[in-house]
């Protein structure tokens, strides 16, 4: 089974739309097999642990979005558990919501004590219940939220010192290196360490690319455009690359897909960022199938992008689309981030679904354009 996340909404947030998972921990079936029932039917995903150990491993395993914790549980209780919880940098800023029979003020500001961020008592009220972990998460959105604000305000003022700090020096440097490189014999045993200078200053002048079209990824024109012609458009860039690469295209495009608005060159570069990715994840691996599909589904136009390339570990996923991370060997790392930029301002969201050996999907969802 792959493992996945979604991003989207709108431009400037990356907020995960996948089910808000919940990790339940307490050591009474019973109450574990109620909270399940109750919190899937509520459209949660739901992780079990009946020790406070199973708790901890559980938590660094999943990374849930919210742990109900029992006080009163075998190896380790919950105010232990909490404690360790919200000493670990990783797991430090998941909401707790302790859980126990216990009703006594001692135990309440013991348990607030260690770190966890609200309270209730056994037997509970499910609808009080319910309402606090609908508060708990919203808080946890919201730091999320600000969070990656202040990293694309930070990005964006990286951006500009940079492109303005190493623009004017790599092009003396590439220029400069690509002369003395014509002027060396065949022969000259100093050709390959002015190659691999070529080499890297071709990789930084990427970046300074990427990094101008972020800078400028929101600043678009969006008119009715046929996505089934920027794809073709984007498989055509990319078809020579790929038969000398041997990978295989395959593409299912509807034929009756709607016209959606969007930015041209912009939604073209985005879908180029993520053809990239995936022809270059397939590197070395013996099968490269690059298959891009199309549909229409309740009122948004989805494009799917599957490679057969090395996949993604699923506690990796989440970093995807964070500035200057890379799955690859070597790169900026931007591509990506761009390609989410552009969608989240198409109000798009991309998901990704990856297993390590056997490849990724990423399907852009579009809202359909109202007349």
């Amino acid at each position: 089974m792959r493992s996945g996340f979604i991003w989207g909404g709108r431009a400037g947030t990356s907020d995960v739309e996948s089910k808000p998972k919940i990790l339940i921990a307490d050591d009474a079936q019973d109450v574990v097999d109620l909270l399940r029932k109750r919190l899937r039917f509520e459209g949660y995903e739901t992780i079990e642990a009946y020790d406070g150990e199973e708790c901890l491993l559980r938590a660094k395993e999943r990374n849930p979005d919210l742990i109900i914790l029992d006080i009163m549980m075998p190896k380790l209780d919950g105010y232990e558990v909490c404690r360790i919880l919200k000493s670990n940098r990783k797991t430090a800023y998941i909401p707790v919501l302790m859980l126990t029979a216990k009703g006594e003020v001692e135990s309440k500001v013991k348990g607030l004590g260690a770190g966890a961020q609200d309270y209730v008592a056994k037997p509970f009220n499910y609808a009080e219940l319910s309402a606090r972990i609908k508060s708990l998460l919203a808080v946890k959105a919201a730091r999320e939220k600000l969070v990656q604000e202040e990293k694309t305000e930070a990005l964006d003022q990286m951006m500009e010192g940079v492109v303005h700090e190493l623009r004017n020096p790599l092009t003396s440097i590439g220029g400069f290196a690509r002369r003395v490189l014509e002027n060396l014999g065949a022969e000259d045993s100093n050709r390959k360490y002015m190659e691999i200078i070529i080499e890297e200053v071709s990789r930084l002048e990427k970046m300074i690319k990427h990094l101008v079209e972020l800078k400028t990824a929101a600043i678009s024109y969006k008119e009715p455009e046929s996505l089934r012609a920027v794809m073709e458009e984007v498989r055509n860039q990319f078809q020579q690359w790929c038969d000398a690469e041997g990978v295989e295209i395959q593409m299912d495009l509807s034929d009756d897909l709607p016209v959606i608005c969007i930015d041209r060159e912009n939604m073209k570069l985005a879908l180029s960022h993520i053809v990239e990715n995936s022809i270059e994840a397939m590197r070395e691996m013996p099968r490269k199938v690059l298959r891009v599909t199309s549909s229409v589904d309740e009122g948004k136009v989805e494009v799917s992008i599957e490679d057969t390339g090395r996949g993604v570990p699923k506690d990796k996923i989440k970093y995807l689309f964070d500035p200057f991370f890379t799955s690859k060997t070597s790169g900026p790392g931007l591509g990506l981030t761009f390609a989410l930029r552009i969608i989240q301002e198409h109000r798009g969201t991309i998901s990704v679904e990856s297993e390590p050996g056997k490849g990724t999907v990423f399907t852009i969802r579009l809202p359909v354009s109202r007349p």
